[in-house]
């Protein structure tokens, strides 16, 4: 079906668009880096806390040693995470959408001290949950043989 000279399976399983698909492998890319990151932001407010300055008076107040061992905890799963979706593995997208949406969380509550971070980072994992919800996997048609 379709043209000629496309192959025969263009359009990935599960009906999900071409930018969702190419969006899984983006995502993936995006885990390994925003964890590099905040491995990095981490290390950063363990060692210093006196890198980051408080803009405004917020509800909710943790120390920047909590934070920074919060971050890297948490980039240390994504880096994993990043590197199991690149490799195809069936855990990393449950593990995926779940590490992301803890990120979306520890990003909102981290905008008095890098507001603008904060947001860029917020938005790129919610891409990263969208992408990772909307494009499913080929089944092996091996399993399902009848």
């Amino acid at each position: 079906m379709g043209t000629p000279g496309a192959p025969r399976d263009s359009k990935p399983a599960g009906g999900a668009s071409i930018a969702a698909s190419g969006g899984t492998m983006f995502a993936g890319v995006l885990l390994l880096v925003n964890g590099i990151l905040g491995i990095l932001l981490g290390i950063t407010a363990i060692a210093k806390d006196d890198v980051y300055a408080r803009l405004g008076d917020y509800v909710y107040k943790f120390d920047l040693t909590a934070w920074g061992w919060i971050h890297l905890i948490l980039g240390v799963l994504l880096v994993f995470t990043g590197l199991g979706i690149l490799k195809g593995a069936d855990w990393a997208r449950v593990v995926g959408i779940t590490l992301a949406s803890f990120m979306i969380i520890a990003n909102f509550l981290w905008l008095p001290y890098q507001p603008v971070w904060a947001i860029i980072s917020i938005a790129i994992d919610v891409f990263v949950v969208w992408a990772l919800c909307t494009d499913h996997p080929k089944k092996d048609a091996s399993r399902h043989a009848a």
